[in-house]
């Protein structure tokens, strides 16, 4: 399993009370399968993506990502082994507006220090996602739905085990955003990139091997999807 969660909860405190947010939380994920996460607003879907990608803490429980105990390291270590092996796709794109197409695709390079000889390969994922007359371009000259192809090839510079997309077509209109999903789809494939898409699309979650259903912070549903 690429990636395990025991027991996961977490709370927030509210007013001074306990406002539970994720209860008993019991996930495996097998490796270059894609999963789609779906629920309706505030069921905790977003929150259980964070917990999983060790952006945030647990209340109870634990995760194992690619094998690592994932709480059982420091801040620092979680932000390491996300930099090795952890790509993110978010509906706000994150670009940096005073960077071109190329130089964001590159950036995740430079933090590991291997940007350097890697122009081609970013240029090539760039290509991939149609975007090979838009190296120089900045985010601002670019449309919703090609800065969300950016921010997939950036996602993927590093050539991730684990993709974690939160709605990352909320902002595209639906053609747009089913392509966003193919390119998803053929990278998973591709790359044997192991993919967990949170969506409130029904339609685009079908197209996962797998949907999990959350409610009030539970998993009330494990079902297969039906791949295009």
């Amino acid at each position: 399993m690429m990636i395990v969660a025991q027991g996961l909860e977490k709370t927030y405190m509210s007013g001074g009370r306990p406002l539970p947010v994720l209860t008993s939380i019991d996930l495996e994920v097998e490796a270059e399968s894609f999963v789609a996460v779906v629920g309706p607003s505030g069921s905790g879907k977003t929150t259980l993506l964070g917990l999983l990608a060790g952006l945030d803490e647990p209340t109870r429980g634990r995760v194992y990502l690619d094998g690592e105990d994932i709480f059982a390291l420091t801040e620092d270590g979680r932000a390491e082994f996300r930099l090795q092996r952890v790509g993110f796709v978010f509906q706000t794109f994150y670009l940096l507006p005073t960077l071109t197409a190329l130089e964001n695709v590159l950036v995740p390079l430079e933090l590991r220090g291997t940007a350097k000889g890697l122009t081609g390969e970013a240029t090539a994922l760039l290509e991939r996602v149609g975007l090979g007359d838009r190296l120089d371009h900045f985010p601002a000259q670019l449309s919703g739905g090609e800065q969300q192809r950016v921010a997939l090839a950036r996602a993927f510079a590093n050539r991730p085990k684990i993709l974690f997309a939160d709605e990352p077509t909320g902002n595209l209109d639906q053609e747009t955003g089913e392509g966003i999903v193919e390119m998803l789809e053929e990278l998973n494939r591709d790359a044997r990139t192991t993919l967990v898409m949170v969506t409130h699309d029904l339609s685009l979650a079908a197209r996962a091997h797998r949907i999990v259903s959350l409610a009030g912070g539970r998993i009330v549903s494990d079902r297969a999807g039906q791949p295009a």
